[in-house]
């Protein structure tokens, strides 16, 4: 750490009347339920609404003033820096708003700078994003966990380096401006990423367009052998074994088998004894999200999870992928979410799957055809999906490696113009 740099904590900084202590929101009874929610007043801000370093204030939802005068704590004021603590860890913003407060949630704590000749709110939020910062919270609140937490007491030890005030005014200055470059050049990858999507899923609607508007026919019973739910209860896991696919393993046409559960062979048998999972099979996602389909690529053994149901198609009368495609397609998503249940999260019944109305389909051979049309446009799609992943994966590392050299007292002039180089070039690219 260079010449003039402290490395103190949160604690130590309190103590000394540089920061408030932090507080988040309201625990227990006197924490605003949904129920008290309203159109407009006093934004209630969740760890889902900081994003890019602000808040969203459109996405909150609102309480009343009235709610929200009567509340113990959780007022953050404009310019106080935000930090998500539990189940989102690690999430920073800075809070601009013209109202005298917003209410945080209990996910949500606020630092708030009372000695602004030793500490820049803008360098506090920067250094809750350096690596070395982000790996001590996560550490701590045991982040990958449905329980990540980290509370007051704990936030209290987080270490936070602080530099003399006019080495933090250039090192804020020095990243607003790389980071403003490379936020660009990430919104550009990820609109490149969007549209490259879009293309495939514009033609593969236009080419299933006839059939997914044509009349209907039959019922997908009708070109199908076996369609069957899982077992109503969640299967016991293990680090290897068979995968079993649940509705967040489900994408549009295809299975993904990152983070997948698996189990094993003893529980596999009992999870299919109405019916075994083949190669070609299709899985369709019964809610969150319903109407996902993927189908079960060649040599993979995998079991069902909750909420999802098996198909096998009648292979005399229609191609796996063929029919996953055509399930995706917007005006088959319409008719199989019509009869949809739930008030918040959307449930297909196996009554309706069984018979979702479909129309005549074309010949086995003019389906595989088509598919091996779309499959060709797939590749190609897949091919500069993975040039853009990787230029946002390049452009995140970016960001790390500012971060980390800003807080280890190494970030220089000449770092500063490289890295806004790299950035604009990523813009160009």
């Amino acid at each position: 750490m260079r010449k003039g740099w402290v490395k103190t904590t949160v604690e130590k900084l309190v103590n000394q009347k540089i920061i408030e202590k932090p507080l988040d929101g309201n625990h227990g009874e006197i924490h605003p339920k949904k129920s008290d929610f309203t159109e407009s007043g006093i934004p209630f801000v969740m760890a889902s609404d900081l994003v890019n370093g602000t808040v969203n204030q459109e996405t909150c939802n609102f309480i009343s003033r009235e709610q929200a005068d009567s509340l113990r704590k959780g007022f953050a004021k404009n310019g106080d820096v935000l930090l998500s603590h539990k189940g989102t860890i690690g999430r920073s913003a800075i809070l601009q708003t013209s109202l005298d407060y917003v209410v945080l949630t209990p996910q949500v704590t606020y630092y708030r700078i009372l000695d602004n000749s030793v500490l820049d709110n803008r360098f506090l939020y920067y250094s809750f994003h350096s690596p070395k910062f982000q790996n001590e919270i996560k550490k701590i609140a045991g982040a990958g966990s449905t329980r990540a937490y980290i509370g007051i007491t704990q936030q209290l030890q987080l270490h936070i380096p602080i530099a003399p005030l006019p080495e933090q005014k250039r090192i804020v200055a020095i990243m607003d401006e790389a980071f403003e470059g490379i936020d660009r050049a990430i919104a550009n990858a990820e609109k490149n990423l969007a549209n490259a999507r879009e293309l495939f899923e514009s033609y593969l609607n236009f080419k299933l367009l006839a059939v997914a508007s044509g009349k209907p026919t039959q019922n997908l019973s009708c070109i199908t052998e076996l369609i069957i739910d899982c077992e109503h209860k969640t299967a016991p896991t293990q680090e290897t074994g068979i995968p079993s696919i649940r509705t967040p393993n489900i994408g549009k046409g295809y299975l993904i088998f990152d983070n997948v559960n698996r189990v094993s062979e003893e529980t596999y048998e009992l999870w299919t004894r109405r019916g075994k999972p083949e190669p070609g099979d299709l899985i369709l996602a019964r809610e969150a999200p319903a109407g996902n389909v993927g189908v079960i690529p060649p040599d993979m053994k995998v079991c069902l999870g909750q909420r999802t149901v098996l198909i096998r198609p009648n292979k005399e009368s229609v191609d796996s992928q063929y029919l996953a495609f055509l399930l995706l397609h917007p005006l088959m998503q319409k008719r199989l979410l019509a009869k949809s249940t739930g008030a918040t999260v959307q449930h297909v019944n196996m009554k309706d799957i069984r018979e979702l109305l479909i129309s005549e389909l074309p010949p086995v051979q003019a389906q595989r055809d088509c598919i091996e049309e779309l499959e060709q446009l797939q590749s190609q799609v897949n091919s500069l999906e993975s040039i853009y992943r990787q230029k946002l994966a390049a452009l995140n590392e970016l960001k790390q490696s500012i971060l980390q050299k800003a807080f280890t007292g190494e970030l220089t002039a000449d770092t500063a113009n490289q890295t806004t180089k790299a950035a604009k070039e990523g813009i160009a690219a």
